[in-house]
């Protein structure tokens, strides 16, 4: 049987990145609790092509 639960699956986009021009996405896959966080996820994660800590976003 499937798993019944709150928890999904979300990808978490870079908001630097994306606004610097350069080529290639810094993405990461995660999950949350959809009951305690509905809104948009947010988290500081390492971004490889700049080299350096930076805000991810939840997208879709």
């Amino acid at each position: 049987m499937a798993k019944k639960g709150n928890r999904v699956q979300v990808i978490l986009e870079c908001t630097e990145h994306k606004n610097s021009g350069l080529p290639g996405t810094s993405r990461y896959i995660t999950t949350k609790n959809k009951k305690n966080t509905p809104d948009r996820l947010e988290l500081k994660k390492y971004n490889p092509i700049l080299k350096k800590v930076t805000l991810h976003k939840e997208i879709k």
